[in-house]
């Protein structure tokens, strides 16, 4: 069975806590790792290197790899550098995930995936448009992501449900199809799967404890009569 087939079907969990939050440590995110591991994810989505390095010793499942940077002059934030790309590799990523919008960006994305593919790891292209994915599969991006619909300045969107509209264009061109952003129910994770997607990355909803919070207390907020 090739690793995607063993992501088939399955939920990735995107350990990634509020940056510079009280979790926000390597120890915690590989606690988080094992536990979501043992509730059942196929797959891990883990950012940071440190991060990455820490988690790979307890795990065996796919990890998906990424680096999030903020740069001046570009909105292009996840894995932009070559030295991400590198670092990332070293510490093990099975998959390396990395913006693949059609935006001003440090690297090429075809320079990326270059050097990702070359180091043994396959790429995911993390999209906001059915363009971006067409681009990216055409440098050797084997999986898909709408990661970045509603994320970038020709897509934004105060709509709070998940763009089943992308899923389904990116599922027309025959890739391994990840859906992720805004995927924060069980039931929307379910319907992405009939939908087209090959699996789902869920990240606030299963490891951002302050937003999980959040989420409660301004639901609870003047409900008391």
């Amino acid at each position: 069975m090739t690793l995607l087939e063993t992501l088939r079907g399955g939920l990735i969990a995107s350990c990634q806590p509020v940056d510079h939050g009280p979790m926000d440590r390597p120890e915690i995110v590989a606690a988080m790792a094992q536990a979501a591991v043992a509730g059942g994810a196929a797959g891990l989505r883990i950012e940071g290197v440190s991060n990455l390095a820490a988690v790979r010793p307890y795990v065996t499942v796919p990890v998906i790899g990424i680096v999030k940077r903020d740069f001046d002059g570009s909105p292009v934030r996840i894995t932009a550098l070559r030295e991400d790309v590198e670092g990332l590799l070293q510490a093990g990523a099975d998959i390396i995930a990395i913006d693949a919008t059609d935006r001003d960006r440090p690297v090429p994305f075809a320079d990326l995936a270059e050097q990702a593919l070359r180091g043994g790891a396959i790429v995911m292209a993390d999209c906001a448009t059915l363009g971006d994915a067409q681009r990216a599969q055409a440098s050797g991006a084997l999986v898909l992501g709408s990661t970045l619909s509603g994320y970038t300045a020709n897509t934004e969107t105060d709509d709070p449900a998940p763009d089943f509209a992308l899923l389904a264009e990116l599922a027309s061109l025959g890739g391994f199809v990840m859906a992720e952003g805004r995927y924060n129910t069980p039931a929307l994770a379910a319907e992405a799967l009939r939908r087209g997607a090959d699996a789902v990355t869920v990240g606030s909803a299963l490891t951002r404890l302050e937003h999980i919070t959040g989420w409660f207390v301004s639901a609870m907020s003047g409900a008391r009569p």
